[in-house]
């Protein structure tokens, strides 16, 4: 449930110490650490009624997101701009997938503020950014042409925000991939530039 107080968030080296190694410190349990994740909170919380800041102010979260999550998406963040820096990612499906999660997000704050969680909130937790430049960016599965990365990009966010939104999963990130994977051949069709000289 909500706001439950043996759950124990983990220092930055602690974590690491975890991921690494396995290791937990003493006296904590791996339970207290994996209870339900900030996404699944909000979903709760919003339908009991309650409204976002209230849901927020649960030792859970953090700044933006859940409390440790920041962290992990802050270095995830770090990756991709490195892989767009190195050249290995293009920067249209990233940008596409943020603002396709951002936008509504947004919009949906200013309409109902109280009632939707916050443009941050989407973007530092869960896989937003695990997907935006590491998962959506899979060259195999992914539109080719440069429009068709934005359309699949943006279509990836928006979905990844109606799922989160009314869905039956408080993330939706491996379902909004795969659905706009199957929607693949039918982009690249209609985004592929034409070939001077041919008709189509």
């Amino acid at each position: 449930g909500m706001g439950d107080l043996d759950y124990q968030g983990l220092t930055l080296m602690q974590s690491i110490g975890y991921v690494l190694a396995g290791n937990l410190p003493d006296g904590v349990s791996l339970d207290a650490i994996t209870r339900a994740t900030p996404l699944d909170s909000v979903r709760g919380g919003l339908r009991d009624m309650q409204i976002f800041p209230e849901i927020r102010s649960d030792p859970l979260f953090g700044d933006f997101g859940g409390r440790g999550w920041e962290w992990i998406n802050n270095f995830i963040a770090l990756g991709g701009f490195w892989l767009l820096y190195r050249g290995i990612i293009r920067w249209q499906i990233p940008t596409a997938v943020l603002a396709g999660v951002l936008a509504p997000a947004t919009v949906a704050s200013l309409l109902q503020p109280g009632l939707a969680p916050t443009p941050g909130f989407h973007l530092f937790s869960g896989a937003t950014l695990l997907c935006a430049f590491f998962i959506a960016t899979d060259p195999v599965s992914a539109a080719t042409s440069p429009l068709g990365r934005l359309v699949y990009g943006f279509g990836i966010g928006l979905l990844i925000w109606a799922i989160r939104t009314w869905g039956g999963y408080p993330d939706g990130v491996a379902f909004a991939v795969l659905l706009m994977n199957m929607a693949v051949p039918a982009i690249d069709r209609y985004t592929r530039p034409r070939i001077m000289g041919h008709r189509r």
